[in-house]
């Protein structure tokens, strides 16, 4: 078998498991919003994340081979990855109207609860996670962007451009892995708020101004997490 004919088979191989997939996504976006019970459709969204997850590991896949010239015809892969994409968004509105309508029943009555210290430490987690949520949001859209450069012969005429958001994706994915790191602490006792709530200001300097040159000009990465 020649190579283009295999990868043409790893293609459709890849496109029916979407396609499955997909199907399988709305079988379950259907159960989450059928469910009467807040704890059966909690537990359908969390079925639900497995599929996205899922999902979004093909779009990688299927990214990949939308940048490579060994592929000719790459209409059918670009629609297939808006479909992923499609279903993504999806999930980020079933994910926010979970977190809101459990905030609002069983959330407030749990803040009444709260400790000063267990407030300051809740509201410093749901700092660190908006800002997370940001810089996913940016690395995607510097992913798409990187793959509207790269068609035809533009990977080669913006090359400069492409290394510049590389360099951002690459420096966004470390500060979410940081973060990450710092929520988990925070919420296991093992490191103060306080401590984290030193960084903010560096932090949201550094999301609202990544990508102007005199900041990068001094940007140093593992300052922020000495």
């Amino acid at each position: 078998m020649s190579n283009a004919r295999k990868l043409q088979t790893e293609i459709d191989r890849v496109l029916k498991k979407v396609d499955e997939g997909v199907e399988l996504f709305d079988e379950i976006w259907e159960k989450v919003y059928s469910a009467e019970q807040q704890n059966q459709k909690e537990k359908f969204e969390v079925d639900l994340k497995k599929e996205i997850k899922k999902l979004q590991r093909l779009r990688d896949q299927i990214k990949t081979w939308i940048g490579s010239s060994d592929v000719k015809d790459k209409d059918t892969l670009i629609d297939t990855r808006k479909l992923i994409e499609t279903k993504m968004e999806q999930f980020k509105v079933c994910e926010k109207e979970t977190k809101t309508k459990t905030y609002s029943k069983e959330g407030l009555a749990r803040a009444e609860r709260l400790s000063p210290e267990e407030q300051a430490k809740h509201d410093t987690c749901e700092w660190v996670g908006e800002v997370v949520k940001k810089l996913g949001e940016c690395v995607d859209e510097k992913d798409l962007e990187i793959e509207r450069l790269s068609s035809g012969r533009g990977k080669k005429t913006n090359k400069h451009q492409i290394e510049e958001y590389n360099e951002i994706i690459n420096s966004h994915k470390f500060h979410i892995n940081k973060l990450e790191g710092v929520m988990r602490l925070v919420m296991n006792d093992r490191l103060r708020n306080e401590l984290v709530d030193e960084m903010k200001e560096d932090i949201d300097y550094y999301v609202d101004s990544h990508e102007e040159e005199e900041f990068m000009q001094c940007y140093d990465e593992e300052y922020f997490y000495d």
